[in-house]
């Protein structure tokens, strides 16, 4: 006689199988979702310092400054080959982890911030006070804004 499983046994299994992924696959998402935080918080400081050291090497006028002139006007193309384009400061702009986009939305001069992110940007960047955020209107696992960070 034969030797085989029977289908309830079969049955069993599968669930067994299915219980455990239920509780080992959310412990996995947790771990992505933290780690997506600690690269996000880690670019914008890599960011932070490139613009930190930029202002630092040009009398103290950060990127984004036509000429290097503060009383001239402000854009991203001129961030971008301020920052990028040498490849003295960053390599490359890095993109927004959430919506996939390397654009920056510059804040001219005597303008506020926006209260919130919109996500229509990869970055927000206000060179009169060197403030540089994610564009992204979400919260990460401790219910802190991303924009915030």
């Amino acid at each position: 006689m034969k030797k085989a499983f029977t289908l309830v046994e079969v049955l069993i299994v599968v669930t067994i199988i299915g219980i455990l992924a239920a509780v080992v696959v959310p412990i996995f998402q947790d771990n992505a979702t933290i780690a997506r935080e600690a690269a996000i918080k880690d670019t914008l400081r890599v960011l932070r310092n490139a613009i930190e050291l930029y202002a630092v090497q040009h009398n103290d006028v950060p990127p984004g400054y036509y000429n290097n002139d503060p009383t001239q006007s402000v854009g991203w193309t001129t961030f971008w080959a301020q920052m990028v384009r040498d490849g003295k400061y960053i390599p490359e702009l890095p993109e927004n982890p959430f919506n996939e986009r390397v654009t920056i939305r510059v804040i001219p001069d005597g303008d506020a911030l926006p209260a919130e992110a919109t996500g229509a940007y990869g970055w927000i960047y206000k060179p009169e006070n060197k403030d540089f955020r994610i564009d992204w209107p979400g919260t990460d696992s401790k219910d802190i804004r991303f924009y915030d960070y």
